[in-house]
């Protein structure tokens, strides 16, 4: 019996179920917890059972304004373990604890010539699925991993690091990715505006970098979870004219780079004017298209840099996976909320509208 056909076999024994539950996106905040087919794999591709899945902001601005076409199941940041492997793929087997990514490139179009991964059509094709359009997944009991995923954006879980700790490979990918585009040097000044999970990350490895950090959010709550990782003296920013106090501890300077965290157009003026002239600004939040939020001669007179950073990069996957599962940082320790699949609409909602004390929210099917 083949490997294909022992799943097949597993399917219909039971050991795997032929139908799970899932939280679909039906339409622009219509998101309704459903029983569809476990989805089929093919050839070089796995079946995972999902332990963890983080919900990600870009997954709540989809639901949000409809930018896909429905139906789907979104969520990307997901850890679980192997339970079918396809025909021919050797390098997993079942059982193995794993993570996934949803995007990997081609390796050899223009932009991945050009080092600009996010850019490749092969890249914006997901390759991990519940289900419907390819769309990350992990919002359900089981995901299917396609062959070019498996081939380069699975890892295995070393033991000793939690599903929970795992499943911010992604997420931290992305921060690595932001902090390696700055080009920060040791001794700089850094603002990170945002203190929920990502501005932490980004915080902590700007700190590592070499850089003095500086944070900024509304809620003293995050302020003291980010002291936990050694981001001390976080700003206010309900009380603090961030800007000045930038200017101020930097001799009439501002920061030399700031690191946009929040989601939103709202705080670009606001990044820009606390750097200093010459200094650079990275949007690493979701941003919204058509509109004009700048000051030109910022740019052009002032010579300031816009930076964007946009999803994970193949190239620091090594990097990491070994930041996560290195646990160069207790990223668990981010987790203030665990849903289970049966109220993943309710876990939806909730990280839509953030807490001050609420910062990574997972669902997790097994906690049912």
């Amino acid at each position: 019996m083949t490997v294909l056909e022992q799943a097949t076999a597993n399917v219909r024994t039971g050991v795997i179920p032929a139908t799970m539950r899932a939280a679909v996106y039906r339409g622009i905040n219509d998101v309704r917890l459903e029983t569809i087919a476990v989805p089929d794999i093919g050839p070089g591709e796995l079946l995972v059972r999902v332990h963890t899945c983080g919900i990600c902001g870009t997954d709540l601005k989809k639901i949000h304004t409809g930018s896909h076409s429905a139906p789907r199941v979104f969520g990307h940041e997901t850890s679980g373990t192997v339970v079918a492997v396809g025909e021919g793929e050797t390098q997993f087997q079942a059982g193995d604890r794993v993570i996934a990514f949803h995007h990997i490139p081609c390796g050899s179009c223009y932009y991945c010539q050009h080092k600009t991964f996010a850019q490749c059509e092969v890249y914006k094709k997901v390759g991990c699925t519940a289900g419907f359009e390819p769309s990350g997944g992990g919002f359900a009991e089981y995901v299917r991993v396609m062959d070019w995923i498996v081939r380069r954006g699975v890892a295995k879980i070393p033991d000793g690091v939690s599903f929970e700790q795992a499943c911010f490979v992604e997420p931290a990918n992305t921060c690595i990715k932001g902090v390696a585009t700055l080009r920060l040097q040791p001794g700089e000044t850094v603002l990170v505006m945002g203190q929920g999970p990502i501005g932490i990350i980004l915080g902590v490895l700007a700190k590592g970098a070499g850089a003095t950090v500086v944070t900024s959010d509304l809620y003293p709550e995050r302020h003291t979870i980010a002291v936990g990782y050694g981001l001390a003296g976080g700003l206010d920013a309900s009380t603090v004219d961030v800007v000045s106090h930038m200017r101020q501890m930097t001799e009439g300077r501002g920061a030399d780079a700031v690191i946009l965290a929040v989601g939103g157009n709202g705080l670009i003026r606001t990044a820009m004017d606390a750097a200093r002239p010459g200094g650079r600004v990275l949007f690493f939040a979701q941003t919204a298209r058509g509109e004009a939020m700048i000051d030109p001669a910022s740019v052009c007179v002032d010579e300031k840099t816009l930076l964007g950073s946009y999803s994970a990069s193949v190239d620091l996957q090594d990097e990491s996976l070994k930041f996560v599962f290195g646990k160069k940082m207790n990223l668990e320790r981010l987790v203030t909320h665990r849903f289970p699949l049966s109220k993943s609409v309710e876990a939806l909602e909730f990280a839509a509208r953030p807490q001050p004390d609420s910062m990574k929210i997972v669902i997790q099917p097994g906690i049912d």
